[in-house]
Protein backbone atom coordinates (compact mmCIF):
# COMPACT_ATOMS: atom_id res chain seq x y z
CA UNK A 1 0.00 0.00 0.00
CA UNK A 2 2.85 2.33 0.94
CA UNK A 3 4.56 1.90 -2.17
CA UNK A 4 1.21 2.36 -4.73
CA UNK A 5 0.26 5.46 -2.57
CA UNK A 6 4.00 6.77 -2.78
CA UNK A 7 4.12 6.19 -6.57
CA UNK A 8 0.85 7.80 -7.09
CA UNK A 9 1.87 10.78 -5.37
CA UNK A 10 4.81 11.27 -7.30
CA UNK A 11 3.52 11.03 -10.23
CA UNK A 12 0.53 13.30 -9.53
CA UNK A 13 3.23 15.99 -9.18
CA UNK A 14 4.70 14.82 -12.12
CA UNK A 15 1.64 15.16 -14.17
CA UNK A 16 1.04 18.32 -12.67
CA UNK A 17 4.21 19.80 -13.32
CA UNK A 18 5.71 17.70 -17.15
CA UNK A 19 2.01 17.50 -18.51
CA UNK A 20 0.21 20.76 -17.17
CA UNK A 21 -2.42 18.57 -15.38
CA UNK A 22 -5.26 20.73 -13.01
CA UNK A 23 -3.81 21.66 -9.61
CA UNK A 24 -6.33 19.42 -8.10
CA UNK A 25 -4.07 16.77 -9.56
CA UNK A 26 -1.11 18.38 -7.37
CA UNK A 27 -3.32 17.67 -4.17
CA UNK A 28 -3.97 14.64 -4.82
CA UNK A 29 -0.60 14.21 -4.82
CA UNK A 30 -0.18 16.00 -1.43
CA UNK A 31 -2.69 13.72 0.12
CA UNK A 32 -1.45 10.19 -1.66
CA UNK A 33 1.94 11.15 0.05
CA UNK A 34 0.91 12.09 3.48
CA UNK A 35 -0.90 8.71 3.53
CA UNK A 36 2.60 6.78 2.23
CA UNK A 37 4.01 8.42 5.48
CA UNK A 38 1.40 7.36 7.84
CA UNK A 39 0.91 3.63 6.40
CA UNK A 40 5.16 3.56 6.53
CA UNK A 41 5.23 4.28 9.85
CA UNK A 42 2.81 1.44 10.40
CA UNK A 43 5.59 -0.75 9.97
CA UNK A 44 6.21 -3.24 12.77
CA UNK A 45 9.99 -2.96 13.40
CA UNK A 46 11.78 -2.25 16.68
CA UNK A 47 14.00 0.07 13.27
CA UNK A 48 12.14 2.30 11.14
CA UNK A 49 15.60 2.89 9.18
CA UNK A 50 15.64 -1.19 8.80
CA UNK A 51 11.75 -1.37 7.77
CA UNK A 52 12.46 1.90 5.69
CA UNK A 53 15.78 0.10 3.79
CA UNK A 54 13.81 -2.93 3.29
CA UNK A 55 10.99 -1.33 1.74
CA UNK A 56 13.40 0.19 -1.14
CA UNK A 57 12.77 -3.32 -2.54
CA UNK A 58 9.61 -3.29 -2.56
CA UNK A 59 9.00 0.55 -4.12
CA UNK A 60 11.33 -0.81 -6.68
CA UNK A 61 9.30 -4.09 -7.65
CA UNK A 62 6.42 -1.76 -7.27
CA UNK A 63 7.27 0.84 -9.56
CA UNK A 64 7.91 -1.33 -12.53
CA UNK A 65 4.04 -2.80 -12.31
CA UNK A 66 2.82 0.97 -12.54
CA UNK A 67 5.11 1.52 -14.92
CA UNK A 68 3.09 -1.52 -17.13
CA UNK A 69 -0.12 -1.03 -16.28
CA UNK A 70 0.02 2.80 -15.46
CA UNK A 71 2.10 4.04 -18.05
CA UNK A 72 1.78 0.85 -20.71
CA UNK A 73 5.59 0.51 -20.89
CA UNK A 74 6.48 -2.97 -20.41
CA UNK A 75 9.28 -3.74 -18.40
CA UNK A 76 12.46 -4.76 -19.58
CA UNK A 77 14.68 -8.09 -18.74
CA UNK A 78 17.18 -5.49 -16.96
CA UNK A 79 14.26 -4.19 -15.11
CA UNK A 80 13.25 -7.37 -13.74
CA UNK A 81 16.36 -8.66 -12.63
CA UNK A 82 17.25 -5.63 -10.78
CA UNK A 83 13.79 -5.68 -9.45
CA UNK A 84 14.55 -9.33 -8.26
CA UNK A 85 18.22 -8.01 -6.63
CA UNK A 86 15.96 -4.89 -5.08
CA UNK A 87 13.97 -7.79 -3.54
CA UNK A 88 16.55 -10.35 -2.60
CA UNK A 89 18.36 -7.83 -0.71
CA UNK A 90 15.22 -6.46 1.18
CA UNK A 91 14.21 -10.33 2.32
CA UNK A 92 18.10 -10.22 4.08
CA UNK A 93 17.55 -6.91 5.58
CA UNK A 94 14.71 -8.43 7.31
CA UNK A 95 15.88 -11.89 7.48
CA UNK A 96 19.11 -10.98 9.15
CA UNK A 97 17.59 -7.52 11.02
CA UNK A 98 15.29 -9.62 13.14
CA UNK A 99 17.64 -12.19 13.94
CA UNK A 100 20.14 -9.48 15.35
CA UNK A 101 17.32 -6.64 16.88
Amino acid sequence: MAALLEIAGCFAFWAWLRRDAHGSVALLGVLSLVSFAVVLTRADSPFAGRAYAAYGGVYIAASLVWLWLVEGQRPLGTDLLGAAVAIVGALIILAFGIRQA
